[in-house]
């Protein structure tokens, strides 16, 4: 009752946000009355199980904005400094994706502009200890949002541009020292990035994933040390290993990848190079999501606000939203992972006829597809010297000289291509099919069989094997806890009704009916902790 006139005060469209939270968790915008109701009951059901505490309050909602924090340092002697910005808009359900610094939206004077504006909101409340203050900014226009009083996930990347151990100078000034350096002695260099690895599946509209980690191998690192700003490299900041579990508990983030380079599009590279080499087994992740946006040219050109992500990928995220620089050179990678096992004669379909890959002939790579729309693209493989690890595959008219001495059974591949260094995954066997191959590369993931041109030709008479229809169903796609059912036996439910939300990793995920039907039977009670595709309720 007090938050209906408070929303018509401030004007729809509205914020609804958790007092004690962040990470996007217990929040929802609202556009008008009638959805203020709803959004405040699954806000505070989410606040509560992220934080403990339901308070709410509202907000105004700054549409196409940018989100730009400032990190500042105070001690008890009355020192205060910003350690300049970090850009954090690229975002999905309010919480953050990919974060940077510098800004793109910043030039020097609204950088002195809104690090003044921080260092004043700091001054007012006496703040000590490391800290952020938080912006919204429109053109050249910002509103303050708020002070998160502690350190934040994507510190690593102002560590980077400035050399500045955040955390050491934290409890330094915690044990009552003086900050060892003025705001004129705060040094910028370069610029980093930082990705938040997700347990999530992002071609299943980013839904939690948990389980098993079969094998977990962060990319190589160059460890940031010292009060320095001249550190070019990768940082992992993780605490989980192989054979670790999942669960559906927590935060879906599993680990922070931040890179340092000479300059944006320096760091960008580099990103995409360590997302490449990032190995994750066992359940699924936002790696190729990640790799998407870095690859989108609204990102590259710095063109982007809060809502990039749902004016980009409105209908979700699909394995054709990857684009790959070159999409010829995954089927050569096949070709030439598929002529290495040949030669060593360690896999099953290295050695089956058909399947056997030799130097001086013809083949075909079938890039399967689950509708079972596959693709044909033939192959040649010109040479291979056996312990050199080169082989020269044409694909149409590219050419490809590809030098690897990984060994067949390392995760992650890397070698040359025409010269230039790459790294790749590649996995033998899939869930579908033992024989296939699976690449990754740059984001994007294919399924293939590198097969004689007469097994291509079968393949193609190969009926497709259509799944079974489960229209009739709900199910759970993903492993969590029923919180809520919304329908009972016998009830008319129409497309986009409310049936039922599962929460997982502190997140609640609505499920709505796909079409109009009458419900038969609730197969899942509330409180229940629920399977993948386990069913929750059947229609008539």
């Amino acid at each position: 009752e007090d938050a209906a006139p408070a929303a018509l005060r401030i004007g729809y469209p509205v914020l609804v946000k958790a007092a004690a939270g962040g990470g996007g968790r217990g929040m929802r915008v609202v556009d008008s009355p009638a959805d203020l109701e709803p959004a405040i009951a699954s806000a505070r059901r989410e606040a509560s199980a992220a934080f403990g505490d339901g308070t709410l309050f509202l907000e105004r909602w700054v549409a196409r904005s940018r989100h730009v924090e400032i990190q500042i340092l105070g001690d008890s002697h009355g020192q205060l400094v910003h350690l300049f910005e970090r850009e954090c808009s690229i975002q999905r359900r309010h919480q953050k994706i990919i974060e940077e610094a510098p800004s793109t939206a910043l030039d020097a004077a609204l950088r002195e502009q809104m690090g003044q504006a921080a260092l004043t909101a700091a001054r007012a409340i006496g703040y000590q200890s490391a800290g952020t203050v938080e912006f919204l900014l429109s053109g050249r226009e910002f509103w303050f949002l708020e002070v998160n009083t502690r350190l934040q996930v994507e510190h690593p990347v102002t560590e980077a541009i400035t050399g500045l151990d955040l955390v050491e100078l934290m409890i330094r000034v915690a044990a009552g020292e003086k900050l060892p350096l003025t705001q004129a002695q705060v040094q910028r260099k370069g610029w980093a990035m930082e990705c938040r690895i997700n347990a999530e599946d992002p071609f299943r509209n980013f839904l939690p994933s948990t389980g098993r980690l079969v094998r977990f191998a962060p990319p190589a690192q160059t460890m940031f040390q010292g009060n320095t700003v001249d550190l070019l490299g990768v940082r992992v900041d993780t605490g989980v290993q192989d054979g670790g579990e999942i669960p559906m508990y927590y935060d879906s983030m599993i680990a922070k990848l931040i890179v340092h380079g000479k300059d944006r599009m320096d760091a960008i590279a580099k990103m995409r190079e360590a997302l490449n080499g990032f190995v994750i087994r066992g359940v699924s992740s936002n790696i190729p999501f990640q790799s998407a946006l870095l690859a989108h040219p609204r990102f590259v050109a710095g063109d982007f606000n809060t809502g990039f992500i749902a004016e980009n990928y409105a209908q979700g995220f699909r394995a054709e939203d990857v684009p790959h620089d070159d999409a010829a050179f995954p089927v050569a990678l096949a070709a030439f992972v598929r002529r290495k096992s040949r030669e060593r004669a360690t896999s099953l379909s290295g050695q089956l006829p058909g399947y056997s890959v030799d130097a001086g002939k013809d083949y075909v790579v079938v890039t399967l597809s689950d509708s079972g729309n596959n693709s044909y693209t033939p192959v040649h493989v010109d040479e291979f010297v056996g312990d050199t690890g080169s082989a020269r595959v044409r694909v149409g008219t590219n050419s490809y000289d590809i030098r690897s001495q990984s060994r067949l059974n390392d995760i992650a591949i890397n070698g040359t291509v025409n010269g230039t260094p790459f790294t790749a995954q590649i996995e033998r066997g899939t869930p579908k099919n033992p024989l296939a191959l699976r690449v990754q590369h740059n984001g994007q993931r294919i399924d293939v069989l590198v097969v004689s041109p007469r097994m291509a030709e079968l393949h193609r008479l190969m009926p497709f094997k259509a799944p079974p229809d489960l229209s009739r169903f709900v199910l759970s796609p993903m492993p969590g806890l029923l919180a809520e059912v919304a329908v009972v036996p016998g009830q008319k439910v129409q497309a986009g009704e409310r049936v039922a939300v599962i929460e997982a990793m502190k997140m609640e995920n609505v499920l709505f009916a796909a079409a109009d039907g009458v419900v038969s039977k609730v197969l899942a009670v509330k409180g229940e902790s629920l399977s993948v595709d386990q069913a929750i309720v059947e229609f008539v």
